[in-house]
């Protein structure tokens, strides 16, 4: 559910990079597989379920009746003889929201998500949710075959399943991008690896090949992950099983390597690059990434790391550069390498929401059949990329959004990837299909450059740590380790070198006693109860 295309015009809704989709012959073949597994006793029962109220209802459409209210109705709900019943919740109070429907007893969803893991897991071992475990196996095969194992043990609590994981279309986070016409202008070869990069950046500070009159910024960096962690993973050295699920610290969704070996080495290395004018110089006040983005479309930047295909939308960081700098080339590139010489960096779980059932729900079976149904034939196709010639066209088999489709084409669209429940962004059937969708996505002069950007992002990932149960720990002090993390990056950077070693202790031992020892030793406890099953 992430931006969408502003060269798209057709493209979704704000709040969603699904694409939508219903042919007359898909239309049939969701109708016809309504009914299976039904298992309907004669009598009509409502189902609720939780929908994000987003606030860009067209008119004419409301979150609890619109196209995709009524079209499920039509397919699911009425062969079924189930009533649908939306509960809209404001999807800035997401878990706000939740928490007072759980409380309210009767009155909660059949289902509710959240994509707080965090919240799941309290949930469930309140004893707040129902075990799907048999459910799933009894009404879900559908969804069983479309999540796959490695998805639905996101979902599990102790061997419980007690949550659907909705799947996450594509896996890879970051890419990293060079001025390619400054290489040109150098007679330089694209480097491949971490030392060849090095001796990039400092060409382009010594020579500084845009003419920048001193201003160049050979490597773009902030405080947010997309610039620092490609960098950070690739130093980190390979771990044994243990080391990986006891050093972790998970804070928040994102795994960090900060006691795993090697995470030192690459703290030295930035600020052996900051000491040598190479970075961002106030790189730690720039959280929203909003001082580098305008470094980058200005013509300063030669090399920076990036959320994957963030700089190719239309208006966005590569084509005002265009725009600023005549013959201005940035090339998706992967050069970080690590003592493998692979190009380590982390990807994203393979989950997005945690699509729960209440224990106080009376209509668990029917929330299950639901849920699979939308796993079913082309239901989830139809439901992520409209009508066919108003929404979408086809290219070699991708569903492609038209550029200027009807006010009503593109009405019926405004909340349909929140109502496909199951996914997290557009599924075709394959990892290969899913990206050449997404590249699809942005405008033709920058599909190619996507595409390369999307390869380099999904290539030597790094998988996150899952344990078979929530740390308390991290629950408890994730939010004051993060703010000591980020801090730690920003004064072991700036330090001086002959101070670095002082500066990383200290920081280090403030990091371990606010709750970074607490944390490793339950991992540590957790991973040994784990092994002795």
């Amino acid at each position: 559910m992430a931006k969408s295309v502003r060269f798209m015009s057709a493209v979704l809704v704000a709040g969603s990079i699904l694409l939508s989709a219903c042919s007359p012959k898909s239309d049939q073949a969701a109708s016809e597989g309504s009914g299976s597994g039904s298992g309907s006793s004669g009598k009509q029962v409502t189902l609720s379920v939780e929908v994000f109220d987003r606030g860009n209802s067209p008119s004419g459409y409301t979150i609890k009746d619109n196209y995709w209210t009524r079209w499920v109705q039509e397919k699911f709900g009425t062969p079924n003889q189930i009533q649908m019943n939306y509960v809209p919740v404001p999807r800035s109070e997401e878990v706000e929201k939740l928490n007072v429907l759980m409380a309210s007893g009767g009155d909660v969803p059949d289902i509710v998500f959240t994509y707080d893991s965090s919240t799941f897991y309290r949930y469930a071992l309140q004893g707040g949710l129902t075990d799907l475990t048999e459910l799933i196996d009894q009404y879900g095969p559908n969804l069983k075959k479309f999540l796959g194992d490695e998805v639905l043990n996101y979902g599990k609590v102790e061997g419980k399943l007690y949550a659907i994981p909705a799947k996450r279309s594509n896996l890879g986070k970051y890419s990293s991008f060079i001025r390619k016409d400054w290489l040109d202008k150098l007679n330089m070869p694209v480097p491949q690896t971490t030392d060849e990069l090095y001796a990039t950046l400092k060409a382009f500070k010594e020579k500084d090949p845009g003419g920048t009159g001193g201003k160049v910024i050979p490597l773009g960096m902030t405080i947010a992950p997309a610039q620092y962690e490609p960098l950070i993973w690739s130093f980190v050295k390979e771990t044994t099983e243990e080391q990986k699920y006891t050093l972790t610290q998970q804070l928040g969704s994102r795994d960090y390597p900060i006691l795993l070996p090697g995470f030192k080495d690459a703290l030295q290395f930035m600020n052996k690059l900051y000491n040598e004018g190479m970075m961002s110089r106030d790189f730690g006040l720039d959280e929203d990434k909003k001082k580098m983005s305008e470094d980058i479309s200005t013509g300063k930047v030669g090399f920076f790391s990036e959320d994957d295909t963030n700089i190719y939308y239309a208006d966005g960081t590569y084509e005002t550069l265009q725009s600023n700098v005549k013959g201005a080339e940035l090339q998706a590139v992967d050069v970080y390498t690590n003592e493998k010489g692979e190009h380590a960096k982390p990807e994203y779980a393979p989950v997005g929401l945690y699509v729960m059932i209440p224990k106080s729900s009376k209509h668990a079976a029917e929330a299950v059949k639901y849920l699979d149904w939308m796993a079913s034939g082309d239901v989830l196709f139809n439901m992520q990329t409209g009508v066919e010639g108003e929404n979408y066209t086809l290219k070699d088999g991708i569903p492609v959004a038209l550029e200027n489709p009807t006010e009503e084409a593109k009405n019926r669209m405004f909340n349909a990837g929140d109502m496909t429940l199951i996914t997290n962004g557009q599924q075709l059937g394959s990892p290969e299909k899913n990206k050449e969708a997404r590249a699809l996505q942005f405008p033709p002069k920058y599909q190619d450059g996507a595409r390369e950007a999307l390869k380099i992002s999904n290539s030597d990932t790094v998988p996150p740590v899952l344990m078979d149960r929530p740390i308390e720990a991290q629950a408890k002090y994730g939010n004051t380790l993060l703010d000591k993390f980020n801090e730690m990056i920003v004064k072991t950077t700036t330090a001086k070198p002959e101070q670095f070693e002082a500066v990383y202790e200290s920081l280090m031992k403030d990091y371990m006693a606010s709750g970074g020892q607490a944390v490793l030793d339950e991992r540590t406890k957790v991973y040994g109860e784990m092994k002795s099953k």
